[in-house]
């Protein structure tokens, strides 16, 4: 099992961090034990988290500021262990979606002193930011249509 790797949720105002399994087994700590007992959520999984809520708080807001269009917010509590929210939202050109990027991983560190994780930010077309407790995609509407994210996380409605 050498080279597989594990991401553990990040306190908040951390980025994520990744350790290969030969890091993560050489150092254990109770929050690992309980988690692969199954008894508790890794360490840093903070739902009801006032801090998480004031972060997507404040990305919703730095997005409003810059013109995003489209702003959706996915509660993710309860669906997956990535993060507790999703944010998606549209940016008109490449430009703006870089634009858009920039500026709130500028404001996150400043605000915050959240280091982010992006991917994407040079082509454009669809950028993601990543700080621990919520993730957020910046696209293009036509990259945004063909991925479909929303759809992905929307939850399962009955059909009559």
């Amino acid at each position: 099992m050498a080279g597989v790797t594990f991401v553990a949720r990040p306190a908040p105002g951390h980025c994520r961090r990744v350790a290969t399994e030969d890091h993560l087994l050489s150092h254990s700590s109770e929050a690992a034990v309980q988690h692969t007992a199954g008894n508790a959520p890794l360490a840093g999984a903070h739902s009801s988290d006032q801090g998480g809520t004031a972060l997507l708080a404040h990305i919703l807001k730095s997005l409003e500021d810059d013109k995003a269009e489209e702003i959706v917010t996915i509660d993710l509590a309860g669906k997956s262990t990535i993060a507790d929210h999703m944010v998606i939202c549209s940016g008109r050109s490449t430009r703006q979606v870089a634009a858009i990027s920039e500026k709130l991983v500028d404001r996150l560190k400043q605000d915050f002193g959240t280091q982010c994780k992006v991917e994407g930010k040079d082509a454009g077309d669809w950028v993601l930011i990543d700080t621990g407790d919520v993730i957020v995609h910046v696209f293009r509407p036509e990259v945004r249509d063909f991925y479909q994210l929303e759809k992905m996380w929307q939850p399962v409605t009955a059909t009559a």
